[in-house]
């Protein structure tokens, strides 16, 4: 997760004391719509935003944004971290709270309904609903906003030009301030990873396999054996959260999905350098043959297609996997006796690593044209996006939440590191701060994101797949409303007939011997129109 922005502050006091001539020009606030005071905002009058520093406005003002709640966790209405960057700044946010479980469709009817917040801060908005609001006008344009009120996104983008890309539609404009990893954040460029029981391959004097065909093997020594000793057979030697997990893992020695996890299905084939559909290559197809072999055999667990994440967690904990493909095991189920898998090499000699683009989620705050301080709002956005801002946003406050080391370094204090009453770090640190809810704006780095991919066991895995991860990683690309509405039906067929194939073959429902009628099938969908949609896309991604 990350590259460092710098925190540095530099804005035209022309354009802070002139607001309305800004967004008559295109800064993309409420007045290029109207009057402001038909805007639903409650705050009709401009306020003037100081060019650098705190606070950013002098006169305090309201804005209201919805945002995501997870269960257990506090209302940001009056949490540590808000209520004291209100005092800093001068804007007091209303935080609209929705559940997670029906924020999707919650989000969905506030957009339909027209009666809209000043801004969606992690609500998890698709590329293609920034798209289309950003069109409709839902959202308004902040590339103006970015280059005079946002230095530290500025810099960011400038640093790295490829999130620029991502973040421009096709239209030439920005609509979303993005939730991004630092690029030398290699551990959670590189996750879910694979990790192997050094209990069990103890007790049988194993190494850890470096092919796939040594993996084989290496699952097979754990058949039989009451490695748990709990005196019954119920060792299981592979376990994965999901079946993708497991695919991810193992497109690395088949080298597919080799220009990173962005594109479920579409990479470049390393023969003749096009884009390829990799799910109807023949290296895919050895692919499901190996996973079927080892489903076959009960070296994988029997319920990966149908496990939820409580169940899978369990079996963790009671020490049932010889391989488990997930989150960190001192973070996640708090054992000490996993280590990260090497990469494996395929039959073809392929020794890659699947990596996850920097540039994660691209809806995570949108400025909506009800609000009437848009300028405001994006410096308020901004502050994330430089160093202290960051520290202040995974960290929190010096000697109430981190205390610094004598090296420099940041680290909770006990009361959340070591909770007296035996909460998760999660759930300890989301008393005073809202990262652990996920999905939020800003950049993602290892100096002060304390989750578990800055462990010492997930730095240690990481840096030991690290040579061989995808040296090409794509972000997303953005499809014209044209597009995504022809694509939209299309990746829907032919990703659910995919998906159900895939179980197919490995649990061996159906046999491979019916490869090439899937292959056709598949073209029948539509394969050729899919891809000239996505030729479209990434000549543009290459051609910016």
């Amino acid at each position: 997760m990350r590259g460092k922005a710098t925190k540095w502050m530099a804005l035209s006091m022309a354009a802070a004391l002139a607001l309305t001539t800004a967004c008559q020009k295109g800064s993309g606030g409420a007045e290029q719509n109207g009057d402001a005071d038909q805007t639903g905002s409650e705050n009709a009058a401009v306020k003037v935003v100081n060019e650098t520093g705190f606070p950013i406005v002098n006169e305090p003002i309201k804005l209201k944004f919805v945002a995501p709640q997870a269960t257990n966790t506090p209302d940001w209405n009056d949490i540590m971290l808000f209520n004291e960057y209100e005092k800093m700044t001068g804007i007091d946010i209303e935080w609209q709270m929705i559940n997670q479980e029906i924020l999707s469709e919650k989000r969905n009817l506030i957009l339909a309904g027209g009666d809209l917040p000043d801004a969606f801060y992690a609500t998890l908005l698709s590329d293609n609903d920034v798209m289309k609001y950003g069109e409709q006008g839902v959202f308004i344009k902040l590339n103006d906003l970015i280059e005079e009120y946002a230095p530290n996104i500025k810099k960011f983008l400038e640093d790295n030009p490829d999130a620029k890309k991502w973040l421009t539609m096709p239209d030439g404009n920005i609509y979303s301030i993005p939730r991004v990893y630092d690029p030398a954040f290699t551990s959670v460029l590189i996750n879910p990873k694979t990790w192997i029981n050094t209990k069990w391959t103890g007790k049988l004097g194993l190494k850890n396999p470096e092919t796939t065909e040594e993996l084989y093997q290496f699952l097979k020594s754990f058949k039989g054996e009451d490695l748990n000793g709990n005196g019954e057979a119920d060792e299981i030697p592979l376990g994965a959260l999901s079946t993708g997990y497991l695919m991810k893992w193992l497109y690395g020695p088949w080298d597919l999905q080799n220009r990173g996890s962005r594109h479920n299905y579409v990479d470049v084939d390393p023969e003749t350098n096009d884009l390829r559909f990799f799910p109807a290559d023949e290296k895919y197809r050895e692919l499901l043959e190996f996973a079927h072999r080892l489903y076959q055999e009960q070296l994988i667990d029997p319920d990966i297609f149908t496990m939820n994440s409580s169940e899978f967690l369990a079996r963790i904990q009671s020490d049932r996997y010889g391989v488990y493909i997930g989150w960190d095991p001192v973070s996640w189920v708090q054992l000490d006796y996993y280590e990260g898998a090497p990469p494996l090499a395929g039959p073809h000699g392929d020794k890659a690593v699947v990596s996850n683009s920097p540039l994660v989620t691209l809806g995570t705050f949108v400025i909506t044209n009800q609000n009437a301080h848009p300028e405001a709002t994006m410096r308020w956005i901004d502050h994330f996006f430089s160093d202290e801002g960051s520290r202040m946003f995974f960290m929190g406050f010096e000697g109430v939440t981190y205390a610094e080391t004598e090296d420099g370094k940041v680290e909770y204090l006990d009361k959340i590191a070591n909770h007296p009453d035996g909460l998760s770090l999660d759930e300890a640190v989301s008393q005073y701060l809202i990262w652990s809810v996920g999905g939020t704006p800003g950049i993602i780095s290892e100096q002060y994101f304390k989750g578990g991919e800055s462990l010492p066991n997930s730095i240690a895995a990481a840096e030991l797949l690290e040579p061989y991860a995808n040296k090409e990683v794509w972000p997303a690309f953005s499809f014209t409303p044209e597009e995504n509405s022809r694509l939209a039906g299309l990746s829907s067929d032919i990703g659910t007939y995919v998906s159900e194939m895939r179980a197919k073959f490995i649990t061996g429902a159906k046999p491979l011997a019916e490869w090439d009628d899937y292959v056709q099938t598949i073209n029948k969908m539509g394969l050729e129109e899919y891809m000239k949609i996505y030729k479209a896309a990434f000549e543009r991604y290459s051609n910016d």
